[in-house]
């Protein structure tokens, strides 16, 4: 029985245009466990690196994690685009409806090589260009966040199953003090354009996480903005976003307006954005 009320018959596919966010969440939150096995192998071995075409790292957890979570989507759902970092980073360019998914088998590839262990496996539900679902999972961390309309974490250490509702904590954002911010920034990646914008507001606290752990945290209640305006891609930020807008939260781009995915002309690359707990937060910074 999923968190919604409603049991999934696992012998058909799920059709991901129509299926209860909160069960897409779910499925999402399967593969992602069953991906963990995978990067943690590699991730024991100390495998290498190599640059992509854009220069950025790929190691074989990427690689490896991406075909298994490839494999158990076409498996367990109806017919559906689904664009993956990887596959995308070798030109394949799938047709997009109104409805597709978001694959980053490995986000935060420079924690991963660091070893810190702020790195997540990242799978969203795109609907009408705004996230509906989605799930991230830190399998070095034993860390599991998901979400549909309602967003839950819980410890998963790695090799183990989803566990039942009953044993996952929701998640609600907290409101945003008026001073005393406690703001979030990427730890490999953190531009003169962002610095500048926190350097104006009445920041409390900051605190650097890899990956998708930071829109995790605000998920939490644990932090109140994350600002990023140097570039990402759309797989960087859906599973994230899904997670923080069930919680609650916000995320509006750099100029005020909605932030939209299936930006297939740009190479699926994002704008800059603001990632609020608080939803009120955007508007009081001037950016709404």
């Amino acid at each position: 029985m999923s968190a919604s009320g409603q049991a999934r018959d696992i012998s058909a596919p799920l059709d991901l245009s129509v299926a209860p966010a909160d069960v897409v969440g779910e499925f999402f939150a399967e593969i992602a466990l069953a991906a963990g096995p995978v990067v943690m192998a590699e991730y024991g071995e100390g495998c290498q690196a190599r640059a992509k075409s854009d220069m950025s790292p790929v190691t074989a957890a990427d690689e490896r994690a991406e075909a298994l979570i490839l494999e158990r989507l076409r498996a367990g759902a109806a017919p559906i685009a689904i664009v993956a970092e990887e596959s995308a980073a070798r030109g394949e360019k799938p047709a997009l409806g109104g409805c597709f998914v978001l694959v980053d088998p490995l986000d935060g590839t420079r924690e991963f090589l660091s070893r810190n262990g702020e790195f997540t496996i990242n799978i969203a539900l795109v609907r009408d260009h705004a996230v509906a679902a989605g799930a991230v999972y830190a399998p070095a961390l034993g860390r599991l966040w998901l979400a549909g309309r309602r967003a839950c974490a819980c410890a998963v250490p790695v090799g183990a199953s989803l566990p039942p509702a009953a044993a996952r904590r929701p998640l609600k954002t907290r409101a945003a003090p008026r001073a005393g911010l406690v703001a979030l920034a990427s730890r490999s990646h953190c531009d003169p354009a962002t610095e500048a914008f926190l350097a104006a507001l009445p920041i409390g606290e900051r605190r650097s996480a890899g990956s998708s752990l930071k829109f995790c945290l605000m998920a939490e209640g644990e932090a109140d903005l994350y600002p990023r305006f140097g570039p990402t891609m759309e797989w960087d930020t859906a599973a994230g976003e899904a997670i923080l807008r069930a919680a609650g939260g916000t995320v509006v781009s750099a100029g005020g307006g909605p932030f939209l995915y299936g930006k297939a002309e740009a190479g699926f690359r994002n704008a800059g954005f603001i990632a609020c707990g608080d939803p009120s937060l955007p508007r009081r910074l001037g950016h709404a």
